[in-house]
């Protein structure tokens, strides 16, 4: 650069500075390329196999993150923790495809950035899990793009939700063959290159869905270097900053839906134009180990674009200037995964991640109407009954689960050798118990309500479970110890509290002990099936089903939950249905005729997996 253009250019930025113009470095554009379901499956992630040439070269001039976190292993929770900057455990988006409340002034980033002068889309998918009652882009179409915005100096925030990556185009050989139709021969790959992972078995159909899985990789990677050319030809590389990340890890039994690394840990990676060298973490090209997690996506966006972070968000920036401290941990959460409830917790270090089962005694994988329709399942299960699975495979088909899980990340990646038992570790294992255990109280994790009572909560008051629980969180300290206790004394004390979902999950407690509760404890549970509240009165009927006699005067909770105008409230007495072959046989007729009517596919995903037991058949519902 000669001195003439140093001088210009610097007085160039003293004119705009004068002027009030804006000026790029101050406000970048920002493009965000978002996917679905991968896990760091890309050449420059080290996998040999992936044939990604335009990610490979992006992240060779950007920065590739590896310790990148979503905070829930499916889409819609992660997505609610990217829109908020909050965690889905602490807003009530935990829970698959649920409507929860916006928390009262909380402004969602492209809110802000609109505030701020930029002209935000999104292309297409949303899927928030918030019932939003306002428009918070200024276009979210498949016709949304950056070309439309006011005038070429207005600054732009846009994101990409690129689809076929997704786990219906690894299942569904139709939709994978139309997506994948122009794919080049030299960039597909063939079956018998494959690495079949432990947990899975070696079979022919397993490897073509797992050459599909690259073939669906190979074929984004193509998309997304359309639009990074289009992105040149609009003369926008240069003052653009790029995201590309993945909204949670690879759409296949142990993958999504669950908390190990192969269902939280994404692909991550950054460019940052030479023009915003001054906010480059490092050289590019640079691996970057720092910790990130995806309620640290809002803050970063924020701060990149000179904008006040909200005291609300519960992130931090990772990018950009003022940085705080790389933090130490990143959280994790499991809700419910489409029609099953199955709490789960997590924290994560570089080093070591530690997993909260609060609902051990529910087998590994339960029956998801979903993922077990699927050819990898079906493998899964015929292995199964052959009795050839793996010793790793055998997990995903075990009965229960542990109460608690330690994993040495950079010995064991994989996440095989439990070590939560391992006196060696006890110490790490107090650690991660008390940070998670705090992590609950700081955030007020609503996953220890019910979703039925905390959507009956949300219409009562009016209000967001978060704001809800920051007005009155005195009975938390209860529901933290119900949700985990064994002890009879305790539980009964539980069933006796003036909060209904401290009395649910004192009956849920007591289901799940392993031998029969005292004849006191019995005759408690058996008045809480007239209790005021219909879903505490549910989980006590459950826990007589197990620990009791069978009897017909257990149904009446079941068949008035299904009554109910709150369809989560419906969904548990279906569960119920489907956990008891005598409930279903009583039963019958009535839920035929729920299944017929109930407008949540969830409710009638169960019913239908119920009579298909009860009757030997094997019809299907989507």
């Amino acid at each position: 650069m000669t001195n003439k253009i140093k001088y210009w250019g610097f007085i160039f930025l003293i004119y705009a500075a004068v002027s009030g113009q804006s000026v790029n470095i101050k406000q970048p554009n920002i493009l965000w390329i978002s996917i679905e379901d991968i896990s760091p499956d890309l050449g420059c992630y080290g996998d040999k196999l992936a044939k990604t040439p335009v990610l490979d070269e992006l992240a060779k001039k950007g920065f590739r993150y590896t310790n990148a976190i979503a905070t829930a292993p499916v889409c819609a929770p992660a997505r609610n923790s990217i829109i908020t900057g909050m965690y889905p455990t602490s807003t009530g988006g935990a829970d698959m495809r649920t409507m929860g409340k916006l928390p009262k002034n909380v402004l969602l980033y492209p809110e802000i950035l609109r505030k701020q002068g930029y002209y935000c889309t999104n292309n297409v998918k949303e899927d928030y899990n918030l019932d939003l009652k306002r428009n918070i882009w200024d276009e979210s179409s498949t016709s949304a793009h950056w070309k439309n915005r006011p005038s070429p100096e207005t600054p732009f925030f846009a994101i990409f939700n690129l689809t076929l990556t997704h786990e219906s185009c690894i299942n569904n050989e139709v939709k994978h063959n139309l997506k994948t139709k122009n794919l080049p021969e030299d960039l597909r790959i063939n079956p018998k290159e494959v690495t079949v992972p432990s947990y899975f078995p070696d079979t022919p159909v397993v490897r073509e869905l797992l050459a599909r899985h690259y073939d669906n990789i190979s074929e984004m990677d193509r998309v997304v270097g359309g639009l990074l050319e289009e992105l040149k030809q609009n003369g926008l590389s240069e003052n653009t900053i790029v995201f590309f990340y993945s909204d949670h890890g690879t759409g296949l039994p142990r993958h999504k839906r669950w908390l190990f690394d192969t269902g939280v840990k994404v692909p991550f990676i950054v460019y940052l134009p030479e023009a915003f060298k001054d906010l480059y973490p490092t050289a590019p090209g640079k691996e970057q180990d720092r910790l990130i997690s995806f309620v640290d996506l809002a803050p970063t966006v924020l701060n990149l674009a000179n904008i006040t972070i909200p005291k609300n968000m519960q992130g931090q920036a990772f990018l950009g200037k003022q940085l705080k401290a790389e933090k130490a941990y990143v959280f994790i959460g499991r809700g419910r995964m489409d029609e099953r409830y199955d709490m789960q917790r997590g924290v994560r270090t570089k080093k070591y991640k530690y997993i909260r089962y609060y609902e051990p005694n529910k087998p590994f994988i339960q029956f998801m109407n979903t993922p077990e329709s699927g050819p990898l399942m079906t493998e899964l299960r015929i292995a199964e009954k052959a009795g050839t699975l793996s010793p790793e495979a055998m997990q995903l088909v075990a009965t229960t689960k542990p109460k608690e899980s330690l994993f040495d990340l950079e010995n064991d990646p994989d996440e095989f050798n439990d070590l939560a038992l391992n006196p060696e570790y006890k110490k790490e294992l107090l650690k991660l118990r008390g940070v998670h255990e705090q992590w609950m109280f700081d955030v007020l994790d609503v996953g220890l309500i019910p979703e039925p009572i905390l959507r009956d909560w949300e219409v009562r008051h009016n209000a967001s479970i978060y704001d809800i629980l920051r007005k009155d969180s005195t009975y938390y300290k209860e529901l933290l110890l119900m949700s985990s206790s064994k002890d009879e004394k305790e539980l009964k004390k539980g069933l006796a509290h003036e909060n209904e979902a401290v009395r649910y999950w004192a009956a849920n407690g007591i289901s799940n002990l392993h031998s029969k509760p005292d004849s006191n404890l019995i005759k408690k549970l058996k008045l809480m099936l007239r209790d005021q509240n219909i879903n505490v009165a549910i989980a006590a009927a459950a826990a007589l089903l197990k620990h009791e006699n069978e009897s017909k005067d257990l149904l009446a909770p079941i068949k008035k939950g299904f009554k109910s105008k709150n369809e989560w409230t419906r969904l548990q007495s279906a569960l119920v249905v489907d956990d008891f072959s005598f409930v279903a046989a009583a039963m019958e007729n009535t839920i035929q005729k729920q299944k017929e009517s109930d407008p949540n596919k969830y409710v009638v995903r169960v019913l239908n997996h119920a009579l298909n037991r009860l009757n030997k058949t094997s019809f299907n519902v989507k």
